[in-house]
């Protein structure tokens, strides 16, 4: 019994770590993507935009003149 509940803990902790690591290194943009994200935040009507696309913008812009300003 004590085995399974090692093996089962191991196996827990195994999948966490996993999950963990395709999380953080998943979600990149290319850099064609970004263009293209860019291009539309550009065109966007601030009235009839939802409020994640309008932060979503915000903080693409923001990057962008950060960037910029190096």
């Amino acid at each position: 019994m004590k085995k399974l509940m090692t093996m089962l803990i191991a196996t827990t902790f195994t999948a966490a770590s996993a999950g963990a690591f395709a999380m953080s290194h998943g979600g990149a943009m290319s850099d064609a993507d970004k263009a293209k994200k860019m291009e539309a935040c550009k065109k966007m009507d601030p009235k009839s935009t939802d409020e994640k696309m309008k932060a979503d913008c915000k903080k693409m812009m923001d990057e962008a003149n950060a960037a910029a300003k190096k």
